[in-house]
């Protein structure tokens, strides 16, 4: 049976429609019509309520309502633990309102959910920086405690759902860290080797840093650790392997930006001229006026 013009099943995707089209204002509208028509129903489901704020906050969230937001996503995680559009769309409004460690907390939980969220890969990287710069060299001692994710949580967020605009759920398939990488002490460590790997770029020593990103591998697939060692094995020459850990960054995230463009370096001096150029023409779709890649590709034509 259809749903009605002003049932809240027709108000939340008529609210989806609104925010598609950028009307945030009109689809927050929308999201609590539909939530105050469920809450006076007396039968609304902990599921439907929290899709919608969710989907509320999202809106807040765009037009910078970030207080809003944050209510909105804790509302909908006391209905549905764990769930990982709140959560990052929670740690979004926190890192706006310089609550560091708390949307240190909710990134890493996000990824307790899903180890393959580059969302929150990179909004931990930003909030250890922010953290590291605010709180010095002791600042995991001050930080909030994080969340244990059951593994009856990671699982059930693993379909995507069409329900929340902005469909950012990765797909059911999408590779897991091994060797603990799905646990809390897994991922914290993952992330430290990484971070030692970056200290050892800093300083040179790019054979070190390429065993300590390898080490963090191990426990987590990270987008930016693979783009990291890939840096490494350019600086020692060793192509293949910058290209093939390129390759692997681009299965976690199609379109980034470094794996296209350490993959191209790469490939050109492994003299696969062809595809290295294929690259470069793929990243300037998302970025075009990159200037390293299009100084790149100049080479690449006159080679």
């Amino acid at each position: 049976m259809a749903a009605s013009p002003g049932s809240p099943g027709a108000l939340r995707r008529a609210g989806n429609e609104e925010f598609r089209r950028g009307q945030y204002g009109p689809a927050a509208q929308l999201y609590s019509r539909a939530l105050a028509q469920l809450e006076a129903a007396g039968d609304a489901s902990a599921e439907e309520r929290s899709v919608l704020l969710a989907n509320r906050a999202a809106c807040h969230l765009k037009d910078g309502a970030c207080s809003l937001c944050v209510a909105d996503c804790s509302s909908a995680l006391e209905l549905v633990p764990f769930g990982i559009k709140p959560l990052l769309r929670r740690a979004a409004a926190y890192e706006a309102l310089e609550r560091y460690s708390l949307a240190y907390v909710d990134y890493k939980t996000a990824l307790q959910v899903d180890c393959s969220v580059q969302a929150a890969h990179d909004g931990v990287n930003r909030m250890t920086k922010a953290l590291l710069e605010k709180d010095g060299v002791n600042w995991r001692q001050k930080l909030p405690p994080i969340p244990t994710v059951p593994v009856s949580a990671q699982t059930r967020w693993s379909v995507p759902s069409a329900q929340a605009p902005g469909a950012n759920t990765p797909p059911a398939s999408a590779p897991r860290g091994e060797g603990g990488g799905n646990t809390a002490a897994g991922m914290e460590r993952a992330s430290m080797l990484k971070e030692e790997g970056n200290e050892l770029v800093k300083k040179g020593n790019h054979k070190k840093a390429v065993e300590k990103y390898t080490e963090s591998l191990k426990l987590n697939k990270e987008c930016a650790t693979y783009t990291n060692r890939a840096l490494c094995y350019l600086s020692l020459k060793q192509y293949k392997e910058a290209a093939q850990d390129c390759t692997e960054a681009l299965k976690l995230d199609p379109k980034n930006v470094k794996a296209l463009y350490r993959r191209a370096q790469a490939l050109k001096e492994l003299k696969d001229y062809k595809s290295s150029i294929a690259d470069i023409k793929s990243l300037l779709k998302t970025e075009p006026k990159n200037t390293a890649a299009l100084r790149l590709l100049q080479e690449l034509n006159r080679a």
